[in-house]
């Protein structure tokens, strides 16, 4: 049992184990920021061109009932069946915007990466090799030589 617990631990600190769990803390956080984002700054005047029209109360009402119902909270409280649509279209824009957010991070992300591999790969131009190794006596020596200055032996172009 000792050794079932050193395995875990062993797992719960590796690197991998840490990043997705600060990446799914953090993703809620960002979920729920952009649900507020959502719900009460870009819902509201949405709802507001489209005639006053609250997004988070539209719903279809499944259950046949004699009783009107002025909000959804109002039909789940009755226990009426209702498919709640206003709901899903926030979640919608909620995944979009957050689509969008994470598009345009790995956008940067991608462009800063391949920046990167571009300086490497010009550094690496730079340090290409300008001598080459003789092979009677193995000392370095220029590219463009035809002897060797160490050995005097000549060289295969």
């Amino acid at each position: 049992m000792k050794k079932f617990f050193e395995d875990f631990r062993d797992f719960i600190v590796q690197g991998n184990a840490l990043n997705l769990a600060i990446g799914v803390v953090i993703g809620a956080a960002f979920g729920a920021i952009v649900n507020s984002l959502v719900q009460d700054i870009i819902m509201p005047p949405i709802g507001l061109l489209l005639g006053k029209v609250d997004f988070s109360n539209l719903y279809f009402l499944l259950s046949p009932s004699d009783t009107t119902f002025n909000s959804l909270a109002e039909a789940q409280a009755y226990g009426a069946v209702v498919i709640a649509y206003g709901k899903f279209i926030m979640a919608i824009v909620s995944f979009l915007i957050i689509a969008f957010v994470i598009f345009i991070l790995l956008r940067a992300i991608n462009k800063a990466r391949e920046k990167a591999e571009e300086k490497l790969k010009i550094e690496k131009k730079k340090e290409e090799a300008t001598t080459k190794v003789c092979p009677f006596c193995a000392t370095d020596i220029p590219l463009a030589a035809s002897r060797c200055p160490h050995c005097t032996s000549q060289l295969e172009s």
